[in-house]
């Protein structure tokens, strides 16, 4: 059965259902913690029950959704620990693929980077007050440039483990998007190490590349611990199956809500 939403064929109701939820999660829409209850999400999106739990299955293998049993299924929960472990193994990851493509890379290279340089560069001169949809357009074209950096690389592993590294930290990127400090420039650390990359400056790439990843760490790390009255939500804590109604102090270590989320 085809579904439409804004005039694009969806391919069936469980694609729908998955694209739709997926991205309420990741821009906090639905809290990191929160319960989801089946016969309301029914309701709210309109597709029946077998897509929908075929939606959170795919959910879960993404693992932006845990399920518990029997008990059902809830948003995971945002962890500073899960996320600096994402960073720490995404910067080892990505220092050996743009080694290898900024030293591999041809002339097709230097133009998909090129490309997908001036593209993100043109979203970010309009990122000051920008809405979601410019959001999700820089998110799109981020992904892009740093897929197309690493584009030459020879080990389509190494390949797939970044871009599975990558898809697990969007959620957390969303929120370094919206706290990002005043003092921070991101279009100038893009713009540093393209300028690197371009002039196959193997070694200052990598260590750029080190150095912007660390920052986005650092902004979101800053913007989880200062949300007021942030609770544990995730199963077992405050919004888990077997926590209803604890709070918790915020830690590197435990589950923290996103700060910008509505209750679902």
């Amino acid at each position: 059965m085809e579904k439409k939403e804004g005039g694009a064929a969806i391919k069936t109701l469980a694609d729908y259902g998955y694209r739709r939820i997926r991205a309420d999660i990741l821009r906090g829409s639905i809290r990191a913690g929160a319960k989801l209850p089946l016969e309301k999400l029914s309701r709210e999106y309109d597709i029946g029950m077998s897509p929908l739990r075929e939606a959170l299955t795919r959910l879960v293998g993404d693992a932006l959704v845990v399920s518990e049993g029997q008990r059902g299924f809830w948003v995971a929960p945002l962890s500073l620990a899960e996320f600096h472990d994402i960073t720490r193994i995404r910067n080892l990851l990505e220092a050996e693929a743009l080694q290898i493509s900024v030293q591999r890379g041809g002339r097709e290279w230097e133009e998909e980077v090129s490309h997908a340089f001036a593209e993100l560069s043109a979203t970010e001169a309009q990122m000051q007050n920008a809405g979601e949809d410019l959001l999700s357009q820089w998110e799109s074209r981020n992904r892009r440039f740093h897929e197309a950096l690493i584009s030459a690389c020879d080990s389509p592993w190494l390949k797939r483990l970044l871009a599975q590294l990558y898809h697990q930290s969007e959620r957390y990127r969303w929120i370094s998007l919206v706290n990002s400090p005043a003092d921070r420039s991101v279009k100038d650390e893009h713009h540093a190490i393209f300028e690197a990359a371009m002039q196959r400056q193997v070694l200052k790439t990598c260590r750029l590349m080190e150095f912007h990843l660390n920052r986005t760490a650092q902004a979101v790390t800053d913007a989880l611990r200062k949300v007021p009255g942030a609770e544990a939500c995730g199963p077992g804590d405050q919004a888990g199956p077997q926590g209803q109604g604890r709070r918790a102090r915020v830690s590197a270590s435990r589950p923290i809500c996103h700060p910008k989320a509505t209750v679902a």
